[in-house]
């Protein structure tokens, strides 16, 4: 049993084109053409170290050197600014190499008192005229932001103080006349409004959860109740979505303070779980209960893959965003909304944030929420619908039964999925059946209902608890009809593929049993369902993945150059080997959908061995199992090996099964559990309604938003010879990959992130958080 706690602490534009070519760019707007040379301040400012702040750090320096211009470093965050001197050196290629899978930040952090003072920025703006930097790339929190943007302000009346005082050449000011600031948010606590995640969080996530599941096995053997801590100052997002992905008992979080009597409220609902599991509550009940507070573990170790991409993404589009700047753009900082980056102005995000503070202060929770944004407001609502059960007495009666079963191969977070279903729907008032081995057991009757504790910790399970099989309907129609007219089954819920559903509502004119509200949640590691850029389960992979690159690449430290050719699963789909590589830094990536042949494995073995000649000492190139017939994994390994004789060496690894095992992220359990709950809203909609042909459909997330897409219109989108859609969003983040390993490569950024308004992005009625 789980109680998280909340630690709360009081203290507080146009289209344009960008081509690398000689190490400059011209950029192209409707109003203007002109190419610049630049000078990007990278720097650093948050009180502690956040995982994946490194990563953006690297897509910063390189992305910066693409576009031809000057990156440098300042060490120390503010405080190296105001000191000026080796605090603030020019970076390198090089200089952030082997650094994607290391914590914290390695340019530094500190607290600077004297940058809140106007003399210490005038100190600051010296150093950075001395060298003509007039770009800065701030990564931090609110407070970092906040005082980034005052200096931007202040930039003009700093740079003419520093003429009085004979500091700078007259001519400087006009030279260096504007400051131009794109942020980034660095915070473990997700408490910054405008984003649905801040880089750092999904680490965090992923430590609590490692240690909630560790301590499970304690809790289960000693039979006892754990209260466990955990960080966010005064928002409450670790402890909710923390709760949400291990399926804790309660939650105590700042935005929703407990109620009077809500000891006796707790007691008695962990006195219900334990009537089966034997678990108690000390003070109040005599039971045997241990306190663990997490503390700064959150905010250490390794980054986890979502951090990383997120961050590279972040990283470049800050670039993107400084180079379409002008004296009169606002500073704006870079967003994450659904699936997609967006830029918004950063004082309008700060005064919300505060506005935030300001209804909690005053016990305006409620708005609080809402405030708090879409990602926030939708984990609440699914946690209190699945944690605490209502009364039999006060659940409503719809006579309906609901079918819920995991198709095609195991995905980490399908249990999440089927546990978040059952509750949900029998919080509707349906009763739940649960069919074992997908429609292998459907049509062999292999059907039992289940109940509320029957799901009770399944979220961090991985697998299929279930069962699943990759059996398709067709060819059992007949007896998988047969046995919803047995169970009088009046709706169905299907984790998995994409392919049976389809099957199912084109035989609904042969068989009426059919003729029900169905509904499809994409669950497969290899991300290759139409209707939706993220699969349940795909997460998962990608870590394991990732995890697993990091350990080939640290095994060869302190050895002679060696690269790594690594095989991923997917199908024919490269989601895994494609993105996985971005996270891991890869050399090069092979995949199906981008066609390669001799010359141009040729061109990448040359390229791999200038930089092995040169800089790194360690190389990566992965490969998706069902690239080319021809050039397998083999093929390259020896071929690499061969051509890179006398430089470096070799070694392969096939990946393999450990893909798709294992138990699921803080992202899987928490995607599939909010889709889920949100397909039995829709499900329990359609069967008061009159039937439609838009009862069958698949929930996906498109963009911005999660969206019912009926099937039959998901058919023109798939390749189903290959088993993939035919546009993948995901293919867009490949010229990034291949930037950021040093390739000469055009970027079309015709679709990068416009300058939007806070209040533009809250969402519909039919939206939902997608982000965690």
């Amino acid at each position: 049993m789980c109680v998280l706690v909340c630690k709360e602490r009081q203290n507080k534009p146009s289209c344009f084109y960008i081509h690398y070519h000689t190490l400059s760019y011209t950029f192209k707007t409707n109003k203007y053409l002109e190419s610049r040379s630049l000078r990007f301040g990278l720097f650093m400012f948050v009180i502690i170290y956040l995982s994946g702040m490194n990563a953006a750090v690297r897509a910063v320096v390189r992305m910066g050197l693409y576009v031809g211009a000057k990156v440098y470093f300042i060490h120390e965050g503010y405080q190296g600014m105001v000191d000026g001197g080796d605090n603030i050196k020019e970076a390198s290629w090089e200089s952030v190499s082997s650094m994607l899978q290391v914590g914290g930040t390695v340019i530094g952090s500190a607290r600077c008192k004297e940058f809140r003072t106007h003399e210490g920025r005038l100190k600051a703006a010296h150093n950075l005229v001395q060298r003509g930097i007039t770009n800065l790339c701030v990564i931090g929190g609110d407070g970092s932001l906040t005082g980034a943007n005052l200096f931007r302000e202040e930039w003009s009346e700093l740079l003419g103080e520093l003429v009085k005082k004979d500091l700078i050449a007259s001519d400087a000011v006009q030279k260096y006349s504007a400051l131009h600031i794109v942020g980034m948010v660095g915070s473990i606590d997700n408490d910054f409004c405008g984003t649905d995640m801040t880089i750092g969080t999904d680490s965090a996530l992923h430590r609590i959860i490692e240690v909630v599941d560790a301590i499970m096995t304690t809790a289960q053997s000693h039979q006892r109740t754990f209260v466990l801590e955990v960080m966010g100052r005064h928002c409450g997002y670790l402890a909710l979505v923390s709760a949400l992905a291990c399926g804790a008992d309660w939650v105590l979080i700042p935005e929703m303070p407990p109620e009077d009597g809500w000891e006796d409220k707790m007691c008695q609902k962990l006195l219900h779980v334990i009537c089966n599991s034997c678990y108690l509550v000390v003070k109040c009940l005599g039971f045997d209960t241990r306190v663990t507070i997490l503390g700064h573990v959150q905010r250490g170790g390794t980054p986890s893959a979502f951090d990383r991409i997120l961050a590279s993404r972040m990283g470049v589009e800050a670039v993107l965003a400084l180079l379409e700047t002008t004296a009169n753009t606002p500073a704006c900082v870079v967003s994450l909304y659904g699936n997609q980056s967006v830029r918004l102005p950063l004082m309008e995000c700060v005064q919300m944030t505060q506005e935030v503070q300001k209804a909690m202060d005053e016990k305006r929770f409620e708005e609080a929420v809402k405030l708090r944004g879409r990602s926030f407001e939708n984990n609440l609502k699914t946690y209190k619908l699945l944690a605490h059960r209502k009364p039999e007495s006060e659940l409503p009666s719809s006579n309906f039964n609901v079918a819920v079963l995991n198709v095609g191969a195991p995905a980490a977070g399908m249990n999440a999925a089927v546990r978040s279903a059952v509750r949900v729907g029998i919080s509707e008032g349906h009763k739940m059946f649960a069919v074992s081995d997908g429609f292998e057991g459907f049509y062999k009757g292999q059907i039992k209902e289940i109940k509320w504790a029957d799901v009770g910790g399944w979220t961090g399970q991985g697998g299929s608890l279930l069962g699943t099989k990759r059996t398709l309907p067709a060819k059992h129609l007949e007896k998988i009809a047969e046995q919803m007219r047995k169970h009088n089954i009046n709706a169905l819920l299907v984790i998995g593929g994409f392919e049976s559903l389809l099957q199912l509502y084109e035989a609904r004119g042969t068989y009426e049993e059919l003729c029900i509200p169905m509904c499809m949640l994409p669950a497969t590691i290899s991300n290759n369902v139409p209707g939706t850029d993220l699969s349940i389960g795909a997460d998962t992979a990608l870590n394991a993945i990732v995890e697993t690159c990091d350990r080939i690449k640290q095994s060869a430290s302190g050895t002679k150059r060696r690269v790594f050719i690594i095989e991923t699963m997917g199908g024919y789909c490269g989601y895994l080997a494609s993105v996985g590589g971005l996270a891991a830094g890869a050399d090069a990536v092979y995949i199906y959908e981008e066609p390669f042949d001799i010359k141009d494995l040729q061109a990448n073995v040359e390229h791999l061995t200038e930089k092995m000649k040169t800089t790194i000492q360690r190389g990566l190139v992965l490969r998706n199992e069902n690239s080319n017939d021809n050039y397998t994994t083999d093929f390259i390994y020896q071929l690499y090996s061969e051509e890179g004789r006398g430089v470096f060496d070799c070694r392969k690894n096939v990946l393999g099964h450990m893909q798709q095992g294992g138990a699921p992220s803080p992202f899987d359990r928490n995607f599939g559990t909010k889709i889920s709950a949100k397909a039995m809203q829709w499900i329990s909609k359609k069967l008061v309604e009159t039937f439609r042909n838009d009862s069958c459909c698949l929930l996906g997330m498109r963009r911005r938003a999660l969206v019912f897409q009926p099937v039959v219109q998901l058919k023109d989108e798939t390749d189903f010879v290959h088993r993939i859609p035919k546009e993948q969003w995901w293919l867009k983040l490949r010229p990034l990959m291949k930037i950021l390993a040093k390739y000469k490569t055009s970027y079309d950024v015709s679709d990068s992130g416009q300058l939007e308004h806070v209040v533009r992005l809250r969402p519909t009625e039919l939206e939902a958080s997608v982000a965690m």
